[in-house]
């Protein structure tokens, strides 16, 4: 069982989507796809724990050995990435089934499709292969992000289908040249062959830069970045919080690869330029939170400033770096995620102001107003919660690395900046009422929806008290990523040759 335990994550929401699309009844769509995402939920948890052992799994679809077939690799990096989607989209489904997802069709099929794109985007170990996952993953998204209608999102898909499209066109060309350079496209083999004479090295390092340019555009990079508020704003808030962890496909995607392939022959190739386009990406979102006139608006800036801050860490190839990154990462998802589904219930309480930043009815639940402060604590990186430990650790981290000081001064003053555009707007939404508006009643909040957003907010403390063995875990993680050769040696085996182009086993 364990040998197949990597391939379990794809046929779970693949089998569901199949399900459900042979029945139209919204009842059993949503009993399936409630759980599916739970199997998944407990599915990675297991892989979760296997992967803890250092071991590399490799599972080689058709039992064509790589670099010839097809492989999924687990490692802890890609089982925590695992697990983190699984536990999102079972949060987020059950939010959504609370009435959401009858606001159009087929939301059920395309949900699990889109799982089935991030989980296989984690778990490829092929070049190629995470291009038909990103694919899997952007055409859900296309269909979702206009879930439910209206002006708005209709014009935020336009720019999101055309921008994607030039990023898989631009996608499709590095792969060509990696191909066409190297002869094989399995990362491993990729990693392999880098190191051997006999290609023009060159050539291949304008196709990484290439490669890592359509990462950055899927996670946010200025000036790649336009798109991400405008789009993460106008979203329905479930497929928001779902949204919230695809910056972080192209970001992990940018760590495996330089990492693995790129760290022992082209360790450069991310100097200088990465880092500051990362940290301009991080200014440029705290002043666009600060403009913010929405809730959902504020919360799509936020999502963008933590994957600015993310992709400071990709150049400076530490290992120290990285673990802190993958703390940061969990967290700032997960609040972010959060931040949309509240958002979305602080807006039907408030009626026709919505979540506006404007005087307006009160928020008759109480537990909402004490979930917003604990979600924009944690947001704003302010002590106790997990915010202020993952930016905390960051921070620590790269404090001896060349860019060190560049880093602390952006970092440290969007974190003001941020912080007082939430203590402003959060008066609006909180303290201050209309005095013709006090007497409204509220929308009710149903169980599933209050149980799926409290599970998210719930994260920012529980991350903060269980920090000290995450943080080992991330550093478990970050010390594996950084070992190329094991990794090799674990995807093309011991006694594996390797030619002028490809590898042999």
């Amino acid at each position: 069982m364990n040998a197949n335990a990597p391939i379990l994550p794809l046929l779970i929401p693949l089998a569901a989507a199949l399900l459900q699309m042979a029945s139209g009844r919204l009842s059993f769509q949503r009993a399936v796809g409630l759980l599916a995402t739970a199997l998944l939920v407990l599915v990675a948890s297991w892989l979760t724990l296997l992967a803890d052992d250092g071991v590399l799994r490799v599972y080689a679809l058709g039992d064509w050995p790589a670099p010839f077939g097809i492989v999924l690799v687990v490692d802890r990096l890609a089982a925590a990435m695992t697990l983190l989607t699984a536990v999102l989209g079972f949060v987020v489904l059950l939010y959504a089934s609370a009435g959401f997802d009858d606001e159009g069709i087929h939301f059920h099929p395309l949900f699990q499709f889109q799982l089935l794109g991030l989980l296989g985007a984690f778990l490829t170990g092929d070049l190629f292969n995470l291009f038909v996952f990103f694919e899997i993953m952007l055409l859900a998204s296309y269909v979702l992000l206009a879930h439910g209608g209206g002006l708005a999102r209709t014009r935020a898909g336009i720019t999101y289908v055309v921008l994607n499209l030039v990023g898989s066109a631009l996608f499709l060309i590095a792969l060509g040249l990696i191909y066409g350079t190297l002869g094989t496209l399995n990362l491993a083999d990729v990693a392999r062959v880098l190191t051997l004479p006999g290609h023009d090295r060159a050539l291949a390092r304008l196709a990484f830069a290439l490669l890592i340019a359509v990462f950055a555009l899927k996670a946010g990079l200025l000036p790649l970045s336009f798109w991400l508020p405008h789009t993460y704003s106008a979203a329905g808030a479930p497929v928001a919080a779902l949204f919230a962890i695809m910056t972080k496909v192209g970001i992990v995607a940018i760590l495996r690869v330089q990492a693995i392939a790129l760290e022992p022959v082209m360790p450069d190739l991310l100097d200088n330029w990465l880092t500051t386009l990362a940290l301009a990406t991080v200014a440029f979102a705290a002043l666009g939170a600060l403009a913010a006139a929405r809730l959902q608006a504020l919360i799509a800036w936020l999502v963008l400033l933590s994957a600015g801050t993310l992709l400071v860490t990709p150049a400076q190839a530490s290992t120290e770096v990285s673990a802190a990154a993958l703390y940061y990462l969990l967290q700032s998802t997960l609040a972010g995620a959060a931040f949309f589904l509240l958002a979305g219930l602080i807006a039907e309480q408030r009626g026709k102001v919505a979540d506006q930043f404007l005087a307006g009815p009160p928020l008759r639940a109480t537990w909402l107003k004490i979930a917003f402060l604990i979600v924009a604590t944690t947001a704003a990186a302010l002590p106790p919660f997990s915010g202020f430990v993952g930016k905390l650790m960051l921070l620590t981290s790269t404090r001896d690395v060349e860019a060190g000081s560049a880093i602390w001064v952006v970092i440290l003053i969007s974190g003001f900046i941020v912080m007082a555009a939430l203590a402003r707007d959060g008066c609006y939404l909180i303290w201050k009422h209309k005095a013709a508006a006090r007497s409204l009643p509220g929308e009710p909040v149903g169980w599933q929806r209050a149980t799926a957003t409290l599970l998210l907010v719930a994260a920012g403390p529980l991350l903060a008290v269980g920090a000290r063995p995450l943080a080992d875990y991330a550093a478990r993680a970050s010390a594996q990523l950084h070992a190329p050769g094991a990794y090799v040696t674990g995807v093309l085996g011991a006694g594996a040759t390797t030619t002028g182009h490809g590898t042999r086993p």
